[in-house]
């Protein structure tokens, strides 16, 4: 379901698999959401592993959206995601990495 060649990255929440991308207006979506003049300081978070939930549930609900899945913020908090924390932040981390990507490099 998700190409990760087009920067996208599946994640399944409440039993159902769900296409999460970081389109240009996700990544504005982000900024907001974070209140962030830039995503830089979020990728050096994650690359130096110093990110809070907070910036992981936001790039989920971006990618979300991103993907085309109009999802509230509130309905996400209380989601099941299937494999908890640890595959949300990968999830997330996957999402930043191919959006920062040349098209159909390995991420």
């Amino acid at each position: 379901m998700a190409n990760p060649l087009a920067g996208e990255v599946a994640l399944v929440l409440d039993g159902q698999r769900h296409r999460l991308k970081l389109t240009l207006g996700a990544l504005v979506e982000l900024e907001q959401a974070l209140g962030a003049d830039s995503l830089v300081a979020l990728v050096e978070r994650f690359e130096t592993g110093r990110f809070s939930a907070r910036d992981v549930m936001a790039l989920i609900l971006a990618g979300l959206h991103g993907g085309g899945t109009p999802v509230a913020a509130s309905a996400l908090l209380s989601a099941e995601i299937e494999g908890g924390p640890v595959e949300a932040s990968r999830v997330a981390g996957q999402l930043l990495a191919r959006a920062f990507s040349a098209p159909g490099a390995a991420a």
